[in-house]
């Protein structure tokens, strides 16, 4: 069969591709929203270092809502405060972001009454927070025509909220909670626990006297060392598995000075390592 003639030759589409990518780089840096440039939006408080990213999703209320520092909001995240545009929700915060929170990419976070979440909360993408739930007692009157139940949310600080988590009105989640993702959450969460499924119940959790019960299954990541160059990293990312065994049998503290002693420390192993 003979081949169909391709009327678009590489060179312009390459060429096309380019500026499409390039006008979309251009548009991403120009409509994102920082306090330096906020556009159209008027929060009621928003941190240095702050980026919404674009394309937004839905926002309105952004009087009531207050967002922290260095914080991330992705694209097409959902913010609002109140039921819908151009309410007066009176003088206090509705919707309170702490400094350093992550939202990932799609997440809703509806605020019809308070919701807070703590600082250094890291959010995946999708997730789905809202203060407001339908009701259904009247069974002859259509569930979305029926006044809905509010009920305030709160997220202690330095929680991991998992993709596509739903957090329910009512619920308030400790610090340093894990919410697996999927989870659907509602009522009280303790600190330090990890909490899993649909309702989410608590799988795992952390105490002083006990530490994680049950036990956690993988050992803690090792930190990389203070004053570790990334010439001692790229040295040892070249050893093969044997080097690396033989290295982990060395003395701590004596393989540790001497690959802090200069720049070629960790090199400096590598050679003992493959002349051993």
């Amino acid at each position: 069969m003979p081949k169909r003639k391709n009327t678009f030759s590489s060179w312009p589409r390459r060429l096309a591709q380019r500026a499409v990518h390039a006008g979309w780089a251009w548009a991403q840096r120009t409509g994102s929203v920082t306090a330096e440039h906020p556009g159209r939006f008027r929060f009621g408080a928003m941190g240095t270092g702050t980026r919404l990213a674009f394309p937004l999703g839905t926002v309105f209320g952004e009087p009531w809502i207050r967002i922290g520092a260095h914080c991330i909001v992705g694209e097409q995240v959902t913010l609002t405060a109140g039921l819908m545009p151009g309410l007066d929700l009176g003088p206090e915060p509705i919707l309170r972001i702490g400094d350093g929170v992550v939202l990932g990419r799609g997440s809703h976070v509806i605020a019809d009454t308070t919701v807070i979440i703590g600082s250094d909360c890291y959010f995946g993408p999708y997730v789905y927070v809202t203060s407001t739930n339908h009701s259904y007692d009247d069974p002859h009157e259509p569930i979305g025509k029926q006044w809905p139940r509010m009920e305030p949310v709160e997220i202690g600080p330095g929680c991991w909220i998992g993709t596509g988590a739903v957090i329910l009105p009512g619920a308030r989640v400790g610090r340093n909670v894990v919410v697996a993702a999927g989870a659907v959450v509602r009522g009280e969460v303790p600190d330090h626990c990890v909490v899993a499924g649909a309702p989410a119940r608590v799988v795992r959790r952390w105490t002083p006297d006990e530490g994680w019960q049950p036990p956690l299954r993988t050992p803690p990541p090792v930190p990389i060392p203070d004053g570790t160059t990334p010439d001692q990293l790229r040295a040892l990312s070249e050893l093969d598995e044997e080097s690396v065994a033989r290295l982990a049998e060395l003395d701590e503290e004596g393989a540790a000075r001497l690959a802090r002693s200069d720049a070629n420390g960790t090199a400096r192993l590598a050679e003992v390592e493959r002349g051993a």
